[in-house]
């Protein structure tokens, strides 16, 4: 199967909506909260699992189609919400990723998960910094 694009779920997300005519329903704060409830459906799948490793060991298909669907849930309002704001999600995202990568230097903070505001400390005030002084995540 073919990879499918960001511009592509966007352009079928707006005829599916016109089609149904739900645009007038679609406003940016009506989906946000919509997109809420689909992250707190999508957190009910690992609310009582503890840690999950990747790749899901052990998990039933039937479970991992559920959580497919909740993910889907959770995109399909993110790219309808990009659209309703006028924003190039795609392009949006990797300027985020160009800024996380400011952020965080590889040098100083592979491996680490602290916070970038830790890292931002120890550079201003002239201390010394570690491997261990940033934050593991992609968006923050």
């Amino acid at each position: 199967m073919e990879a499918v694009t960001l511009e592509e779920l966007r352009k079928r997300l707006a005829d599916f909506a016109k089609e149904r005519d739900w645009d007038k329903f679609h406003s940016p704060r009506n989906l946000l909260l919509a997109m809420v409830g689909e992250v707190g459906e999508l957190s009910e799948i690992f609310q009582w699992k503890g840690e999950v490793a990747r790749g899901l060991p052990g998990w039933e298909e039937g479970e991992r189609e559920h959580l497919g669907e909740e993910i889907s849930d959770v995109l399909l309002y993110l790219v309808r919400l990009a659209d309703i704001c006028g924003i190039d999600l795609g392009r949006a995202a990797l300027r985020k990723l160009d800024l996380n990568a400011i952020k965080y230097p590889v040098p100083h903070c592979q491996g680490s998960s602290r916070k970038h505001t830790d890292y931002a400390a120890l550079s201003t005030s002239g201390g010394e910094s570690s491997h261990d002084d940033c934050n593991g995540s992609v968006t923050s």
